[in-house]
Protein backbone atom coordinates (compact mmCIF):
# COMPACT_ATOMS: atom_id res chain seq x y z
CA UNK A 1 0.00 0.00 0.00
CA UNK A 2 1.36 3.42 -0.91
CA UNK A 3 1.66 5.82 1.99
CA UNK A 4 1.39 9.51 1.06
CA UNK A 5 4.14 11.70 2.43
CA UNK A 6 3.96 15.24 1.05
CA UNK A 7 6.70 17.84 0.93
CA UNK A 8 5.12 20.99 2.37
CA UNK A 9 6.10 24.36 3.80
CA UNK A 10 7.07 24.54 7.46
CA UNK A 11 3.73 25.05 9.27
CA UNK A 12 3.27 28.74 10.07
CA UNK A 13 1.56 27.88 13.37
CA UNK A 14 4.52 25.82 14.60
CA UNK A 15 7.18 26.98 17.04
CA UNK A 16 9.95 25.98 14.63
CA UNK A 17 8.55 28.46 12.09
CA UNK A 18 9.82 31.22 14.42
CA UNK A 19 13.45 30.29 13.67
CA UNK A 20 12.99 29.74 9.93
CA UNK A 21 14.07 33.27 8.95
CA UNK A 22 17.67 33.33 7.72
CA UNK A 23 18.01 29.55 7.62
CA UNK A 24 20.42 27.95 5.18
CA UNK A 25 18.18 24.91 4.68
CA UNK A 26 14.67 23.91 5.65
CA UNK A 27 12.14 21.33 4.68
CA UNK A 28 8.95 19.83 5.98
CA UNK A 29 7.08 16.62 5.25
CA UNK A 30 3.44 16.08 6.14
CA UNK A 31 1.50 12.84 6.54
CA UNK A 32 -1.63 11.45 8.15
CA UNK A 33 -0.60 9.31 11.09
CA UNK A 34 -1.59 5.66 10.98
CA UNK A 35 -1.71 5.81 14.79
CA UNK A 36 -3.71 8.92 15.74
CA UNK A 37 -3.85 10.26 19.27
CA UNK A 38 -0.11 10.24 19.99
CA UNK A 39 1.62 13.32 21.36
CA UNK A 40 4.46 14.76 19.29
CA UNK A 41 7.22 13.25 21.45
CA UNK A 42 5.71 9.76 21.14
CA UNK A 43 5.60 10.16 17.35
CA UNK A 44 9.32 11.05 17.32
CA UNK A 45 10.27 8.15 19.57
CA UNK A 46 8.21 5.73 17.47
CA UNK A 47 9.87 6.98 14.29
CA UNK A 48 13.42 7.10 15.67
CA UNK A 49 13.11 3.54 16.97
CA UNK A 50 12.17 2.27 13.49
CA UNK A 51 14.80 4.01 11.38
CA UNK A 52 15.74 1.85 8.36
CA UNK A 53 19.05 -0.01 8.70
CA UNK A 54 20.50 1.80 5.67
CA UNK A 55 20.00 5.09 7.55
CA UNK A 56 21.98 3.72 10.52
CA UNK A 57 24.70 2.68 8.06
CA UNK A 58 24.79 6.24 6.68
CA UNK A 59 24.94 7.67 10.21
CA UNK A 60 27.86 5.36 11.09
CA UNK A 61 29.63 6.44 7.87
CA UNK A 62 28.93 10.10 8.68
CA UNK A 63 30.40 9.65 12.15
CA UNK A 64 33.64 8.18 10.77
CA UNK A 65 34.06 10.81 8.06
CA UNK A 66 33.37 13.91 10.17
CA UNK A 67 35.67 12.78 12.99
CA UNK A 68 38.52 13.83 10.67
CA UNK A 69 37.16 17.40 10.89
CA UNK A 70 36.84 17.33 14.66
CA UNK A 71 33.08 16.79 14.80
CA UNK A 72 31.57 14.43 17.35
CA UNK A 73 30.27 10.93 16.82
CA UNK A 74 26.57 11.58 17.39
CA UNK A 75 25.49 7.95 17.23
CA UNK A 76 22.29 6.79 15.54
CA UNK A 77 18.83 8.34 15.45
CA UNK A 78 17.45 5.33 17.30
CA UNK A 79 19.88 5.54 20.23
CA UNK A 80 17.05 6.10 22.71
CA UNK A 81 16.81 5.32 26.42
CA UNK A 82 14.38 2.37 26.39
CA UNK A 83 13.86 2.66 30.16
CA UNK A 84 12.76 6.31 30.13
CA UNK A 85 9.03 6.95 30.29
CA UNK A 86 7.48 9.53 28.00
CA UNK A 87 6.28 11.59 30.98
CA UNK A 88 9.86 11.82 32.32
CA UNK A 89 11.21 13.85 29.39
CA UNK A 90 11.87 17.53 30.00
CA UNK A 91 13.37 20.35 27.97
CA UNK A 92 17.15 19.91 28.04
CA UNK A 93 17.04 16.09 28.02
CA UNK A 94 18.73 14.05 25.31
CA UNK A 95 16.39 12.17 22.99
CA UNK A 96 18.74 9.99 20.99
CA UNK A 97 21.20 12.22 19.14
CA UNK A 98 19.28 15.44 19.85
CA UNK A 99 18.52 17.67 22.81
CA UNK A 100 14.87 18.42 23.56
CA UNK A 101 14.47 22.20 23.11
CA UNK A 102 10.69 22.63 23.14
CA UNK A 103 7.99 20.30 24.44
CA UNK A 104 4.21 20.42 24.16
CA UNK A 105 1.62 17.80 23.30
CA UNK A 106 1.35 19.01 19.72
CA UNK A 107 4.98 19.92 19.00
CA UNK A 108 8.51 19.09 20.00
CA UNK A 109 11.68 20.71 18.78
CA UNK A 110 14.89 18.73 18.98
CA UNK A 111 18.24 20.26 18.23
CA UNK A 112 21.96 19.89 17.95
CA UNK A 113 24.54 22.63 17.62
CA UNK A 114 28.24 22.81 16.94
CA UNK A 115 30.65 25.44 15.66
CA UNK A 116 29.60 24.74 12.06
CA UNK A 117 25.80 24.62 12.19
CA UNK A 118 22.60 24.44 14.24
CA UNK A 119 20.01 21.78 13.40
CA UNK A 120 16.42 21.91 14.64
CA UNK A 121 13.89 19.17 14.01
CA UNK A 122 10.19 19.64 14.76
CA UNK A 123 7.39 17.13 15.02
CA UNK A 124 4.15 19.09 14.86
CA UNK A 125 0.55 17.93 14.96
CA UNK A 126 -2.30 20.16 13.86
CA UNK A 127 -4.50 21.38 16.71
CA UNK A 128 -7.90 19.79 16.16
CA UNK A 129 -6.39 17.36 13.65
CA UNK A 130 -3.87 15.35 15.70
CA UNK A 131 -3.56 12.77 12.93
CA UNK A 132 -2.00 15.38 10.59
CA UNK A 133 1.73 15.42 11.35
CA UNK A 134 4.52 17.56 9.94
CA UNK A 135 8.20 16.82 10.43
CA UNK A 136 10.30 19.87 9.74
CA UNK A 137 14.03 20.51 9.70
CA UNK A 138 15.63 23.94 9.95
CA UNK A 139 19.41 24.38 9.62
CA UNK A 140 21.46 27.51 10.22
CA UNK A 141 25.09 27.29 9.10
CA UNK A 142 27.89 29.31 10.69
CA UNK A 143 30.80 28.84 8.31
CA UNK A 144 32.20 27.19 5.20
CA UNK A 145 32.48 23.76 6.84
CA UNK A 146 28.79 23.92 7.72
CA UNK A 147 27.96 24.64 4.08
CA UNK A 148 30.28 21.86 2.92
CA UNK A 149 28.66 19.43 5.35
CA UNK A 150 25.18 20.37 4.10
CA UNK A 151 26.29 19.82 0.50
CA UNK A 152 26.45 16.11 1.31
CA UNK A 153 23.62 15.94 3.84
CA UNK A 154 20.87 17.71 1.84
CA UNK A 155 20.37 15.06 -0.85
CA UNK A 156 20.46 12.23 1.69
CA UNK A 157 18.08 14.04 4.03
CA UNK A 158 15.51 14.27 1.21
CA UNK A 159 15.60 10.46 0.95
CA UNK A 160 15.89 9.63 4.65
CA UNK A 161 12.93 11.58 6.03
CA UNK A 162 10.17 10.31 3.72
CA UNK A 163 11.54 6.76 3.85
CA UNK A 164 11.70 6.82 7.64
CA UNK A 165 8.15 8.20 7.90
CA UNK A 166 6.80 5.45 5.63
CA UNK A 167 8.58 2.75 7.62
CA UNK A 168 7.44 4.05 11.00
CA UNK A 169 3.86 4.57 9.90
CA UNK A 170 3.53 1.02 8.67
CA UNK A 171 4.42 1.08 5.01
CA UNK A 172 7.60 -0.56 3.75
CA UNK A 173 10.23 1.81 2.50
Amino acid sequence: MAFPVKKVCVPINSEVFKILNGSYYSDSYSFCSSKPGRVALQIWIDHASKVPSWVNFLMASRNKIVSVFGLNNIGHLGDLDANKLLCEYQVGDRVGIFTLLFLSDNEIILGDSDKHLDVNVSVHTEVGKPHVVSMSTVVHVHNFLGKLYMLFVKPMHKLIVPSSIKRAEGSDA
